[in-house]
């Protein structure tokens, strides 16, 4: 899915982030955040694979050039699954996952997707404060679907 979008955006503390999608070069850098994060990271190589799907949209949040986060999705038709939301430990409430995907979600709509899933660790409450805060239901649950340590996972729809 090329796109040549960038979305601005303007954090509480005056900090500018730049939404865009992501290039090869951003793989190691969304790695090493996704490791601060994730007992079950990507690594560069699974980042360099996704982008080279054509049904795969990545975007980064760079400030000053630097990688601070990454989400992507993968489309099936009108459908789109929403996965690697991630933000850098230091950068996290402040609106910049919100933001991120928005942007993802609006990338998204220019090719074609109307609705949007996702799964989330089932005790992860902030992240399904803001997936219900944008507009996702519960739909279902996933038994022992993430590992590391094992939890099940929220599905979670948005039309």
């Amino acid at each position: 899915m090329e796109q040549k979008t960038e979305i601005m955006f303007l954090t509480s503390t005056q900090k500018r982030i730049k939404f865009r999608q992501m290039k090869k070069a951003d793989a190691g850098q969304a790695a090493a955040i996704e490791a601060m994060s994730s007992g079950e990271a990507w690594t560069a190589d699974g980042y360099l694979d996704a982008l080279k799907n054509p049904n795969a949209l990545y975007i980064v949040a760079e400030m000053d050039e630097t990688v601070i986060g990454c989400c992507g999705l993968w489309q099936s038709f009108e459908d789109a699954d929403v996965c690697n939301v991630v933000i850098a430990p230091e950068f996290r409430r402040q609106g910049i996952a919100r933001q991120m995907l928005l942007a993802l979600f609006e990338m998204g709509k220019k090719v074609g997707i109307e609705n949007f899933t996702l799964e989330v660790r089932k005790g992860n409450v902030p992240a399904i404060k803001l997936y219900e805060e944008l507009g996702f239901v519960t739909e279902g649950i996933r038994k022992n679907f993430y590992d590391k340590p094992k939890e099940d996972a929220l599905i979670m729809w948005k039309g």
